[in-house]
């Protein structure tokens, strides 16, 4: 008996609702060996590679890769040994469904028709005998079966099998009725538009507004031009300059229309998460300035010693992540009745991606050498651009740090990552007056740090209490390598 296995979407972390194909590894009627990557999974935020657990053959894929979401549990191909015939892959298909649990059995069953008793049926005529179809194309047996059983004509049916085999779905599909669709844009793509790597919506977008796909860059994976890219490419009709006004004439306004671009779902997701962190979670702020002269100069000779490229941040991180260490009280995730308490830090750090905001995570960062963090940093931060980080990457954290100095922002307030229990809010390096010991005026580099703290986990004295060793480490800069 043949050994055949469903690949259905997997579910990431608790809010997983649904995935996007984006793009298949192995080709149908491929086989694959344990920890070959099978597939690109799109989420909210991230892009996953998913591996094989085990050799098999892809015998069939049931969701081309596209920009069409489906739902956590759905079917999305087969799985067989090399013995598996088309017949036993239909009949298998035919009588899947997904885990009562999960969404997708949901999603069918909502679409599903309420039951409500019904009158007895009048007997029914007997059955006409099956007409037999004579035929020499290649036809799996149970699609046959079908066809006779109600009268489908096979002639016109395009087999989508191999060698144009036609299989019991493509029969089902046969005998559907046809639906008339609105028509919404133009019918068909150019022949070139067609060439080039890019999704289905992404091209019809571009034949849409005349554009031409082969001159844009790619952002998604493995540089598939995706529909904002696209968008990103139209021009905003600009209405014709008003000419130059001649002093004393009076002003005559021109059109100021907008360019609309709705909310992507990483967008959405985002705004969703900040909207329910900022109204459900109990907000309060906590600032400090640091000195910071000593830590730039000692950055400059260790990245010569270590042989790096430790930016500023990795030092902050480092110093965050023993501060924490330090003061467990403030290392914590909040959950609905209780507070997890954290022996070493996971650090995640606010990143700007093609995707939106992200924030992967430095692991343990309290038990890291400098240069261990610059190149865990780096290395997140490319993934992040490239929009390949995992699951993995993102999941948990028990701290995160906001850094925009180096966009000229001297000061601002973050909003919580839940469920962290604070975010530390970074602001640019300013030269600032101070008074010396003996009555002088002198000039030293300072940050500012935000502290927000979720009030019902944390109090007052230990933010603050926080914030002291946090400072102490950046202006004693030498105790980060202690």
């Amino acid at each position: 008996m043949a050994d055949i296995r469903p690949f259905c979407m997997p579910k990431w972390g608790i809010e997983m609702t649904e995935g996007t194909i984006a793009e298949w590894m192995v080709k149908e009627g491929q086989a694959f060996t344990r920890g070959q990557v099978l597939c690109l999974i799109e989420t909210d935020k991230i892009t996953n590679e998913v591996e094989a657990e085990y050799d098999a053959v892809l015998k069939r894929v049931l969701v081309p890769a596209s920009d069409q979401p489906h739902p956590v549990g759905a079917l999305l191909g087969v799985f067989t040994d090399a013995a598996a015939t088309d017949a036993e892959v239909d009949a298998f298909i035919g009588a899947f469904k997904p885990a009562e649990t999960g969404v997708a059995a949901k999603a069918i069953s909502a679409d599903a028709p309420p039951t409500a008793a019904a009158p007895e049926p009048a007997p029914a005529p007997a059955p006409a005998e099956p007409k037999k179809i004579v035929t020499n194309r290649p036809i799996s047996p149970e699609a046959l079966k079908l066809a006779e059983a109600n009268g489908v004509d096979i002639e016109p049916i395009a087999g989508s099998g191999r060698g144009g085999r036609i299989t019991y779905q493509d029969v089902v599909q046969a005998m559907r009725p046809e639906h008339a669709l609105e028509a919404k844009g133009p019918a068909d793509l150019p022949a070139e538009t067609r060439a080039v790597y890019a999704s289905p919506l992404a091209a019809r977008l571009a034949a849409q507004y005349g554009i031409d796909l082969s001159t844009l860059k790619g952002t998604g994976p493995r540089g598939r031009i995706s529909k904002a890219d696209v968008l990103g490419a139209v021009k905003p009709a600009v209405p014709e300059a008003a000419p130059a006004p001649v002093f004393g004439a009076p002003f005559v306004a021109v059109a100021n229309t907008p360019v609309v671009q709705p909310f992507d779902k990483v967008r959405k997701v985002v705004a969703r998460r900040l909207t329910e962190a900022k109204q459900t979670i109990p907000h309060f702020y906590l600032r400090v300035s640091a000195r910071v002269d000593e830590l730039i100069a000692l950055r400059k000779t260790a990245n010569v010693v270590m042989g790096t490229k430790a930016s500023i941040n990795d030092y902050l991180v480092k110093a965050v992540a023993m501060a924490l260490a330090r003061h467990p009280d403030v290392n914590v995730q909040v959950a609905a009745d209780a507070v997890h308490s954290f022996p070493h830090a996971d650090v995640a750090i606010a990143v700007a991606s093609p995707k939106g905001l992200v924030t992967p995570i430095v692991r343990q960062a309290d038990r890291m050498h400098i240069a261990q963090i610059a190149a865990t940093t780096r290395a997140l931060i490319d993934k992040a651009q490239a929009g390949r980080l995992s699951f993995e990457d993102m999941d948990g954290g028990t701290f995160s740090i906001s850094n925009l100095g180096m966009m000229g922002i001297e000061e601002f307030d973050a909003i919580i990552n839940p469920p962290q229990g604070a975010i530390l809010a970074v602001g640019g390096v300013n030269r600032v007056a101070v008074e010396t010991a003996d009555g002088d005026i002198a000039f030293e580099g300072q940050i500012k740090l935000s502290l927000s703290v979720d009030h019902r986990a944390i109090d007052g004295a230990a933010g603050a209490a926080f914030l002291q060793t946090l400072k102490a480490l950046i202006e004693t800069p030498e105790s980060l390598f202690a």
